[in-house]
């Protein structure tokens, strides 16, 4: 399976998720639209012990629900390695997701269309891919939900130009956003950096434990690519009563609204598979998520 094949790729877990590219802009009436959108979900590795008779590598599926229910179906992209930690910088994780990344920005460069999503640790793989160097600190927001504190840019921004007003004004007063990280990048940090506030918009920020302000929402200017350092799939996927996970109304329209519109921007890309059967046999489909609520937060994990 090639790069050719994915409308799109998401880092979650902490993931990316990566689509088709071309210039951003808005969809024109005189473009095709891809009515059968397939979103490739980056694995990652299997670091705990009761887990690993299973499998090497693995993908929540609640990352799998979530991008289903924005109408897409998804492919589990494989690490092209086994074995090391998640180094953001040197990991197998981290050079895969990195190949991907050079492969959408070139599709881009090229007149395609191929969005990346990044979620937790795909937020932060993001900063690291786009900066040149890891500038996370320590940023803890452990099993917290936190409103957004909206920048300037949000309102004009492709992530939540959508977003009705009632719904985005909850979103800024409501507790609506589940954080699980212990590092992140500060506001001070991401400004700080050229490339990485020349490449991305600061749509939001939030304040961790240790009173640090943190970007959680980030979209680039110039490139569909996008960032939550926040997790809109538990708000609907996710049922363990030990964590905070947000599931009022208003939480679970946020996290159904994201997951359409990154759905759509997949819409927007032209790669494909070459034959149906091929296809066939690289859809998520073809494995079964076992259940493993006993020993994980996770009701249910793909193992691979």
């Amino acid at each position: 399976m090639g790069f050719s094949a994915l409308a799109c790729v998401c880092v979650c877990v902490c993931v990316l998720v990566l689509c088709s590219a071309s210039p951003v802009k808005h969809l024109q009436r005189n473009e095709p639209e891809n009515n059968t959108p397939i979103i490739g979900i980056l694995t990652q590795e299997v670091d705990s012990e009761a887990m690993k008779i299973f499998g090497k590598t693995y993908i929540p599926s609640s990352y799998v629900k979530y991008i289903e229910s924005g109408g897409a179906r998804v492919v589990p992209v494989s690490l092209l390695l086994i074995g090391g930690s998640v180094n953001l910088e040197t990991s197998e994780f981290a050079q895969t997701a990195g190949i991907y990344f050079r492969l959408a920005l070139k599709a881009h460069d090229e007149g395609e269309y191929f969005p990346i999503w990044g979620t937790c640790l795909g937020f932060q793989l993001l900063t690291v891919l786009v900066s040149g160097e890891n500038l996370l600190s320590k940023t803890t927001a452990e099993n917290v939900t936190y409103p957004l504190n909206f920048s300037s840019e949000a309102p004009s921004s492709r992530m939540f130009a959508s977003v009705p007003p009632d719904l985005r004004k909850a979103l800024s007063e409501e507790p609506l956003t589940a954080n699980f990280h212990h590092y992140g990048v500060t506001k001070e940090a991401f400004m700080g950096n050229e490339k990485l506030k020349g490449f991305f918009s600061v749509l939001s920020t939030n304040i961790a434990e240790n009173g640090l302000e943190f970007v959680s929402t980030m979209e680039g200017r110039n490139y569909p690519f996008y960032g939550v350092q926040w997790h809109p799939e538990v708000n609907r996927f996710q049922w363990d009563p030990r964590y905070n996970f947000p599931h009022s109304s208003n939480a679970v329209r946020i996290s159904s609204l994201l997951a359409e519109f990154f759905v759509n921007e997949g819409r927007r890309s032209t790669h494909h598979f070459s034959e149906a059967a091929e296809e066939s046999s690289a859809l998520i489909y073809n494995y079964n998520p076992v259940h493993v609520a006993n020993i994980s937060a996770y009701e249910q994990i793909y193992f691979f």
